[in-house]
């Protein structure tokens, strides 16, 4: 996997893919809506255990039902393949657990 910042041009041909996330500044992001707080907490637990298990870590937002994700690469100084890779994932985890 790259850990080599991605061209603006790269990351809005991969953002392409994935319609829901936005890219404000040097990073990307997305906002999940749930059915209610508990939901939501699950949520972020599964995403808990899938970034210590690939050790790449999101900021996290929660609002009682709504969960964001702010994506980047620290040591690359900005955006790479891991941070599209995390988001993918984290849709996944998102729609099996009933995101709205």
């Amino acid at each position: 996997m790259s850990l080599v910042k991605l061209s603006d041009a790269e990351i809005a041909a991969k953002l392409e893919s994935l319609p829901e996330w936005s890219q404000p500044g040097e990073e990307i992001q997305r906002t999940y809506r749930f059915r209610d707080f508990v939901a939501a907490m699950a949520f972020v637990d599964e995403i808990a255990a899938h970034a210590e298990a690939v050790q790449h870590h999101p900021d996290i937002l929660i609002r009682y039902s709504r969960v964001t994700l702010s994506l980047s690469t620290h040591d690359a100084g900005g955006i790479t393949d891991k941070d599209f890779d995390f988001a993918a994932k984290a849709d996944a985890i998102a729609a099996a657990a009933g995101v709205r």
